[in-house]
């Protein structure tokens, strides 16, 4: 783990746009597209915001969600919602949006035709994960009903979930997607957020999920 402390929030947010651009960049130039996986929550949007100014060929990046609230896009809640409104913006509305939701009543009903479409992106390029204050990262929360599956190194590409902490059903990507990043960044804000990396760095994956991806992750960290 690569932890790199920021003396403000904006400044994080910058450099880790910028940092996350090139590597995309990189990529392009040795392949015919690259692919970017983002975090929902409230965290990443400042990054999304610098990251879809910046002069890209967006037209050959695939980007999606690392997990997906299971309600319809309508909803304030919707991660997909998200990035169509702050990231497939600008110069990076030429990106493709690779679907993490489709309208079914439940995630296991999509599961099929989701990963059929980010089949052709992986493995990952570059990947954006956040972590909540319980360790939790994507939809790989503690606890959680089928995470000792989704946390197996030859668990399916998708996985619904559900979770006391979680409001509502979720469909995620399991821990092989994830590791298999070639380019993985940790964000993070606040002093609640670095005790809780600290204490996940003692626990196991199933006590803490994030610890399974720390070990080639750049970690980004402001109070």
């Amino acid at each position: 783990m690569n932890l790199i402390e920021y003396p403000d929030r904006d400044l994080m947010y910058l450099a880790v746009a910028n940092k996350v651009a090139g590597q995309l960049g990189d990529f392009l130039r040795r392949n015919q597209r690259a692919s970017l996986c983002v975090p929902g929550g409230t965290t990443p949007g400042p990054v999304f915001d610098v990251l879809s100014d910046v002069d890209l060929d967006w037209s050959r990046v695939g980007i999606f969600l690392s997990d997906e609230r299971w309600v319809p896009e309508s909803s304030p809640r919707s991660n997909t919602r998200l990035i169509r409104d702050r990231l497939l913006v600008n110069k990076a509305e030429e990106a493709a949006l690779v679907p993490m939701h489709i309208d079914t009543p439940t995630p296991e009903q999509a599961i099929e035709a989701l990963q059929t479409g980010l089949e052709p992106w992986l493995p990952i390029s570059v990947l954006i994960l956040g972590m909540g204050g319980d360790m939790h990262t994507a939809s790989l929360f503690p606890g959680a009903d089928r995470l000792a599956e989704a946390m197996e190194a030859n668990a399916p590409m998708l996985m619904p979930m559900r979770a006391e902490g979680a409001e509502e059903p979720r469909l995620t990507l399991t821990a092989p997607v994830l590791a298999g990043a070639l380019a993985t960044h940790l964000v993070i804000v606040g002093a609640e957020k670095r005790a809780a990396l600290e204490k996940a760095q003692g626990l196991d994956s199933m006590q803490a999920p994030i610890r399974a991806f720390l070990g080639e992750a750049t970690v980004h960290w402001a109070e």
